[in-house]
């Protein structure tokens, strides 16, 4: 029996194509909304993890919220996710939902997860075998969450760090919709910004979808944090803040979290 750890948070297409047949590896198929018929691919053996509706708290108004320890236990086990498994998550994009999903493994107290550099995109470059998407229909799991609170912010949390200035608050959002230049994609949603926040767009780390080398990336958290500050990631509703925890992690930021409502949620209740 041939079993992995994963000792990094990002692992490349080479690295995957030569351990997908350990048997503790389990493939993610993170990308949100997937839809998939007959001629869907996928990485070979891969199972959806469906953000929206099976990882997510659905009865929060807001979008991707943090879901219950007992739901995710639940929902991890029905994808087949054990104690001993090694997770390796990617989506459509390159790297964008998949970044989530690690995060959620993370703040969960799981460790031996990482995600796909360059995603789906960068498999298919690389002419790797694929297979048509299924359901997965296999056996359960026995994975057990043990919750790290710090590592997710709320509303309450965020609004403490903001006046006192306990944190530095870093928005992945794009510098247009921070600016308040570009209004909000959500119907319905002001433009605007946290107070004492700073912005650093999550696509500033990637080129086509792959991130950028250490170097840059470093460079870039240079520019708005040391490593030892409090740092709480945000973005539009909690899914690219996540991109930029994982770019602050491979930089060597110990500090990090996110805010799990991010802007949807400050923006709807905080008027100006």
């Amino acid at each position: 029996m041939k079993t992995i750890t994963i000792s990094k948070p990002l692992v490349t297409t080479d690295w995957l194509a030569n351990n997908l047949k350990a048997d503790n590896l389990v493939v993610l198929d993170g990308t949100i909304n997937k839809v998939f018929n007959d001629s869907t691919l996928q990485i070979p053996k891969a199972r959806l993890f469906d953000i929206k509706k099976k990882f997510s708290n659905t009865a929060n108004p807001f979008p991707s919220a943090f879901p219950s320890i007992a739901l995710f236990q639940e929902s991890a086990r029905e994808l087949g996710i054990n104690n001993n498994s090694a997770i390796v998550v990617y989506d459509d994009k390159g790297i964008y939902s998949s970044a989530r999903v690690w995060w959620l493994f993370k703040a969960f107290g799981y460790k031996n997860v990482a995600v796909l550099n360059g995603g789906f995109p960068a498999w298919l470059n690389a002419k790797l075998p694929t297979e048509p998407m299924e359901t997965y229909t296999g056996e359960i799991g026995d994975f057990t969450p043990k919750l790290q609170p710090e590592l997710m912010r709320f509303f309450n949390d965020v609004q403490t760090a903001s006046q006192a200035k306990t944190h530095i608050i870093v928005d992945a959002r794009s510098s247009g919709r921070f600016n308040c230049e570009t209004p909000e994609p959500r119907e319905g949603l002001r433009m605007g910004t946290i107070p004492n926040s700073v912005n650093l767009p999550f696509t500033n780390l990637l080129n086509n979808g792959i991130f950028k080398s250490q170097v840059e990336i470093e460079h870039l958290f240079k520019n708005v944090a040391e490593k030892d500050d409090d740092i709480i990631f945000s973005c539009g509703s909690g899914i690219t803040a996540c991109v930029l925890a994982l770019g602050a992690e491979l930089s060597g930021y110990k500090n990090i979290s996110v805010y799990d409502g991010s802007w949807t949620e400050w923006g709807s209740l905080v008027t100006e």
